[in-house]
């Protein structure tokens, strides 16, 4: 195999521009003296047979510049490795070369904006540069040891004993506890009707003390490696808030394929502290609203498989079920009494499921039209001369 790993990375600009509020996660400052970035690379030092590494520059138009000259000051640090940089100059030559080669296809698929649509430019650039296998890892993460890529890449294009093909494969992370379950301690009253840690727990326990490799309900983004036969025919969607990672897995069993989960296979997960906001709760409300709206619009097609929240059980199948109402309601109800943020849970407890449910009906079927146009899409991309020497010589 020829593989490549791809880490999204996101930056603020410089004075007080910043990306859309709540947008990612988190970004980092263009004059932070200790990125993300920074430690991530430095952790990759050690892996052996370390392949490129593309890195995807999420920030803001007018600060493109900025963040290019201060990566640039970073990558000088690390010359043992191959980094290839994708900013918004590349991206916008990949995009234009996508909309000639799927000019119908809806909405932004492959961009620096929006998870999916991030994850996508991601795939299109390794398309380009001919690799046949994705490690995605995230910028707030490190690698633990020099076999890290001996790891991703184990079993990754082969069989299991039932013959089924293994193309798409999730590790996990550590916390800065050295934990690899979710933190229960915290979980108070408005966590109650929100939180999956437990059931995510449940899950994963099981996962942990079973074979290597299993079937999977999850999927860690930022340990995840995808097979050209499975990253050539499925993509990420485009139209999804958060979460895209697990939503992956959703449209893989639409297709009739499995995501494993490799249980020798970690990174150490080292992210800001978020606290809690009402706007990323309600991306998450918008998220499962549209995902549970979108495996039923493609439950009624006849050319895709059937994803239940029977299949999906203990986590994440309460949250593409009838449950999802009541949790969003309730637990929007109580941040408002607890929470700083009043206003903002008195918004979401008042409309916020009829908006989300509006927007799931609106694009229920969004995806589905944009993943038939995928796979000419990376035919197309396939180690296209023109573009690959323009990521080359970024």
């Amino acid at each position: 195999m020829r593989p490549v790993i791809v880490i999204p990375s996101y930056w603020a600009g410089n004075h007080a521009e910043t990306l859309s509020p709540g947008a990612y996660d988190h970004t980092t400052d263009l004059f932070s003296e200790d990125p993300d970035l920074e430690r991530c690379l430095a952790s990759l030092e050690q892996v052996r047979d370390c392949p490129r590494i593309i890195v995807l520059v999420v920030c803001p138009l007018s600060a493109t510049r900025d963040v290019r000259l201060r990566l640039d000051h970073i990558l000088a640090a690390h010359t043992t490795l191959n980094i290839t940089l994708v900013t918004n100059i590349e991206a916008a030559r990949i995009a234009e070369r996508v909309t000639e080669l799927a000019p119908h296809a809806p909405g932004e698929g492959v961009s620096l904006r929006g998870y999916g649509a991030i994850r996508n430019m991601g795939l299109a650039a390794a398309a380009i540069l001919g690799h046949d296998a994705v490690v995605f890892l995230d910028d707030d993460e490190v690698v633990l040891g020099p076999d890290f890529m001996e790891t991703a890449l184990y079993a990754l294009g082969n069989e299991t004993r039932q013959r089924l093909p293994i193309l798409a494969k999730s590790g996990y992370f550590y916390d800065r506890s050295g934990s690899p379950l979710a933190d229960t301690s915290r979980a108070g009253l408005s966590q109650r009707w929100w939180t999956k840690r437990l059931e995510f727990n449940r899950w994963m326990e099981k996962a942990l003390a079973g074979t290597r490799i299993s079937r999977s309900n999850y999927v860690c983004g930022g340990c995840f490696a995808l097979h050209a036969r499975a990253f050539r025919r499925v993509a990420f969607d485009p139209f999804i808030t958060r979460g895209e990672d697990l939503d992956y897995l959703f449209n893989m069993r639409l297709q009739g394929y499995d995501v494993w989960f490799d249980n020798t296979w970690a990174v150490k997960h080292l992210p800001p502290d978020r606290g809690e906001r009402s706007t990323r709760f309600m991306q998450n409300v918008y998220r499962w609203y549209y995902e549970r709206a979108k495996l039923s619009f493609a439950s009624r097609q006849k050319e895709y498989c059937l994803v239940t929240p029977e299949s999906l059980m203990p986590y994440p199948g309460p949250w593409i079920s009838h449950e999802l109402d009541e949790r969003v309601r309730r637990t929007s109800f109580v941040r408002m009494l607890v929470s700083s943020d009043h206003v903002g849970y008195w918004r979401i407890w008042r409309s916020g499921c009829e908006e989300a449910e509006r927007y799931a009906c609106d694009n229920a079927g969004r995806y589905l039209k944009f993943q038939s146009f995928w796979p000419s899409i990376m035919d197309g991309l396939w180690n296209d001369p023109i573009l690959a020497d323009l990521l080359e010589h970024a």
